[in-house]
Formats: structure tokens, C-alpha cells, sequence
């Protein structure tokens, strides 16, 4: 119609030949000479009346169509065909079959999927987001993985970790050996030092590691990366879950780093992460000072115009990577962390503690509440005891020991000390006569020093030192008799005896 218009304004208001108006149409001559004659046969001129409708002028022009209009399809239930898609393994292909079996004369699949999209468009349509500088950054793992190949002949898959600022686009990307909390923690580490700051918001997705129990409303982010987020002054906000429009930016880095740096290196062979990463840095650096497509300037012109100035500082000290657990106190109030017993107050016997592990330090937490701390040991099987853990009667007993015992002794006297020097030695291990000394220190108590060293001269004397030895001379009051002098046993006289005076 458009074109008849404007045939019919060349005509009457410019007054160009047929030819000329074929020409600037780029028609056929004897279209115009037709078009031309129903507007002349019709008393259709120029100018157009402004309530001459497209529809009218053809039918004015051409008359009514004598052609029935073709049926149009039945439509299909769009609603019902969006829900079964949501069931395991149900797809377009079979939704089509099932709607062809009833209506043969229904669309063709290219034309019901093409339908099916433009409708589901509707329900559904993506929100643009606003990205301010500074505000977020966004983390995920890549899909890729790549080879790492080892001196003994096998592979391991070295994992990628991508994140990218929501405003500039500058991107970062890092190899690493695995998926597991270390390494996502170190990720994010070197993420913020490779921006030189921190943005005030991370969306992560809902890895195990970021995310210990997802959910729409209120996820319950992982305690380690909750605490590397206060380090640094950040705020942990996952994405939704399922819900990968909560995150596009670093669906599309991690899109365009498989391209443009993984797709690369794909025919490279890396024998160690770092020999990877190595690689990886290069290319990086090419991306993020590649032009944009659409906009002017590149991903690093944007990060130091905008970016940059926005981001929250770096802390002084970097982040510890800490693991948190549970453990529960044992009966000898200890806690096995990592094969190792360390204890706690005597009072937290049967209760359940938090455990922080770092690469230094354990410190142990009861609702909150740091009740003990101490230097990690990489010793399997052995205890580390604080004292003041203990209950009195164990430190007391544990003040004990064979030096302070034999000092002990010396303060009564030395006859005492070398009683209870000669016991300890007796016995195959020092502590087996640590009661014997404990006893014969009681009973000087109730004794006095001065019966106390004549009883312990007279057991050295006769070879009897024990607590029972001692007591028996104690309560018959044998340490006030004398000792008798020892008398000379009577020498025989013979020729073959030589006597003492032949070894002087």
C-alpha cells in the first residue's frame, strides 16, 4: 500500500512521467500504468482523505477478496506445554509429537517451537540490572576444566575460577587444583588482590563451599567464607538458587574466558597449576585490554575510570584460611582435633565445642565463646595440656616430681633425703614411689624432723627403706635405741690365709 501512496503522490504532486515514477520506485512500468489506472477507475486522487484506511484503499482499489481465508491452526495450550517441560526428561520434540497426533493439520515443529519461545519470553522476561562501581563481584567456577598431566603418567583436572567486577567487566581468572574450601578461599584472596581492593558485595553461587544450606529466602552461608567476608568488610549475597539470571556477568566471563583464554591453550600440555597459570596470565591481560564491541574503551579503561576509587582497601594483614568443625569433650578432658588432644576446662566434660583450625592455632568455642586456645601440634597421638584445665587434685598431683620430692625430703633432713632418694631409685619407674615418699612425708609431718632422720638412719642401716619399714621403727620406737656397732667377724688362722695386712 505504501507503495501506491507513493506512486500517487510522484503523480499528482510532483507530475512525473510513468517512467520517471517506475524508475524512482523501482517498479515495472506497466505496474505503475495499472496501479495508476484503479486509482483513476476508483476516483482515488492526491492528496489521500486521513480516514482512508490501508484495508479500504485496497479494497477500493483491487475490490473485496474472492480467496476464503486459509483455517488457522488450533493453538496450543502454551501453559500446559511450559509445565510438562519442568518433568525429567520431557522435551519440545515429544510435546510436538504428542499435539501433531492430534491435530495433523496443526504447526510444524520449527514453527511450534518458534511459538513455545516467543510465548515463554512473555511469562518470564529478564530484568535489566544496574550495576554501580564498587558494589559487587561476581564468582563461579568455570564448566572446563583442564589436564594437568603428571610425571607418573596420569592427569588430574585443574579447575578454573573466574570473577568479574559487576560495573567495569574486568575480569579474573585463576587455575587451581581443585574445587574444595581451600582453594575457594584462596581463589577469592588473590581475586581481591589482583583488583587491588574489595568489593562491598560478593554473589557467589550456592557451592558447598559458600553455601552450607541454600535456600530462596535465607541461605545459610559456609562459617570459613563468612569469616573471610568480615576480614575483609565484604558481604556474602548468593545468587538463588537455580536462578542463573541472578548472576550473569560471571555466566558470561566464564563464557568468554573458555573462549578467548581456555580455547587458546587447548593444544598446550601443562605439567603442574603453575605452569598453567603462567599461560593463563597473558591472555588475561589481553582480555581485559581488548576493545569493547559495543562501547568504547576496554575492560581495564572502565576498572581505573570507575572501579578502582570505588573499592573498599585491602586489610593489612591477609585473610588465614580457619576450618571450622565440631568435637566433643572426653572424660580426661580433652578434644581429638586432627589426631591430636588438646585440652579444656575440666568443667566441659560431654559437651559439644566449635573447633577453628588454622595452620597455627586451635582455639575451642562453646556458644560462642572462645574456652580454649592453643599452638597447633602436628604430632598424632599426643596430648597438649594446659594446666589450669586441670581439676586441684590433678594439678596437685601433677606438682610432683622426683626432683621436688627429694628437695622436699632435704627441707627434713639428709638421712630423710637419701631414704627417699634410695626408694625412687628401687622401683623400675620413679612414679611407682612417688606414694611411698608421699607417706613418709606425712609421717614426718606428725613426727617431727629430728624421729624422722634417727628412723631413716636406721632403715638405710639395716636396708629396709619403705614407707612400711619406716613406720614399724616409728611406732615401736626404734629410733630411739641406739645402733649397735658392728662387731669384727673372728679370722681363722690357716697358712693358705693371707690376711688383710698382704692387700695393703
Amino acid at each position: 500500500m505504501r507503495q501506491i501512496q507513493e506512486i500517487l503522490r510522484l503523480k499528482h504532486q510532483n507530475q512525473l512521467s510513468i517512467r520517471e515514477i517506475a524508475r524512482s520506485c523501482q517498479l515495472p512500468v506497466s505496474t505503475v500504468w495499472e496501479y495508476l489506472k484503479r486509482a483513476q477507475s476508483a476516483g482515488v486522487g492526491w492528496p489521500l482523505s486521513e480516514a482512508l484506511s490501508e484495508v479500504e484503499l485496497h479494497q477500493r482499489l483491487f475490490g473485496p477478496s474472492t480467496q476464503p481465508p486459509s483455517p488457522t491452526p488450533p493453538l496450543p495450550d502454551w501453559a500446559a506445554i511450559h509445565q510438562e517441560l519442568r518433568r525429567p526428561n520431557v522435551t519440545l520434540h515429544l510435546l510436538w509429537a504428542e499435539y501433531h497426533r492430534d491435530n495433523p493439520e496443526g504447526y510444524s515443529y520449527s514453527r511450534f517451537c518458534e511459538l513455545y519461545r516467543s510465548w515463554s519470553q512473555t511469562i518470564d522476561p529478564p530484568m535489566r540490572l544496574r550495576h554501580v562501581p564498587g558494589e559487587k563481584m561476581f564468582v563461579d567456577w568455570a564448566g572446563q576444566t583442564v589436564p594437568i598431566y603428571q610425571g607418573d603418567g596420569t592427569t588430574t583436572e585443574a579447575s578454573i575460577f573466574v570473577a568479574v567486577l559487576g560495573f567495569s567487566n574486568k575480569t579474573f581468572v585463576r587455575a587451581f587444583p581443585n574445587q574444595q574450601l581451600p582453594s575457594w578461599i584462596e581463589a577469592h584472596c588473590q581475586a581481591f588482590s589482583f583488583f587491588g581492593g574489595v568489593s562491598r558485595v560478593l554473589v557467589p553461587d550456592n557451592t558447598r563451599t559458600a553455601v552450607s544450606k541454600p535456600c530462596r529466602y535465607e541461605p545459610l552461608v559456609h562459617r570459613t567464607y563468612q569469616e573471610m567476608a568480615e576480614h575483609y568488610g565484604t558481604v556474602v549475597i548468593p545468587a538463588r538458587p537455580k536462578m542463573p539470571r541472578d548472576k550473569p556477568k560471571v555466566e558470561t566471563a566464564v563464557q568468554v574466558s573458555q573462549r578467548h583464554i581456555l580455547a587458546a591453550l587447548r593444544d598446550c600440555r601443562f605439567f603442574s597449576v603453575r605452569e598453567l597459570n603462567d599461560a593463563i596470565a597473558p591472555k588475561l591481560a589481553e582480555l581485559n585490554s581488548k576493545p569493547f564491541q559495543k562501547m568504547e574503551g576496554s575492560r581495564d579503561s572502565w576498572f581505573d575510570a570507575h572501579d578502582q576509587a570505588a573499592l573498599l582497601p585491602l586489610p593489612p594483614e591477609p585473610f588465614e584460611l580457619a576450618v571450622w568443625s565440631k568435637a566433643k569433650v572426653n572424660i580426661d578432658y580433652h578434644v581429638s582435633v586432627e589426631n591430636h588432644l588438646y585440652s579444656v576446662p575440666y568443667t566441659l566434660i560431654h559437651q559439644q565445642l566449635d573447633v577453628r583450625l588454622t595452620a597455627r592455632t586451635v582455639e575451642l568455642f562453646l556458644g560462642g565463646k572462645r574456652v580454649a586456645a592453643h599452638v597447633r601440634s602436628y604430632q598424632p597421638g599426643l596430648p597438649t595440656t594446659l594446666e589450669e584445665h586441670r581439676p586441684k587434685a590433678h594439678q596437685k598431683h601433677s606438682e610432683w616430681t622426683p626432683g621436688r620430692m627429694i628437695e622436699w625430703a632435704r627441707s627434713i633432713g639428709p638421712e630423710c633425703a637419701r631414704t627417699v632418694e634410695k626408694i625412687l631409685q628401687d622401683r623400675p619407674h620413679p612414679e611407682m614411689g612417688f606414694r611411698a615418699c608421699l607417706g613418709i612425708i606425712r609421717l614426718a609431718k606428725a613426727v617431727g624432723a629430728p624421729r624422722m632422720e634417727a628412723a631413716c638412719r636406721r632403715a638405710l642401716h639395716f636396708g629396709t627403706c619403705s614407707y612400711p619399714s619406716i613406720k614399724s621403727i616409728l611406732d615401736k620406737q626404734l629410733d630411739k635405741v641406739p645402733l649397735e656397732p658392728e662387731l669384727p667377724l673372728p679370722s681363722p688362722t690357716h697358712p693358705n690365709l693371707r690376711g688383710g695386712p698382704y692387700y695393703n
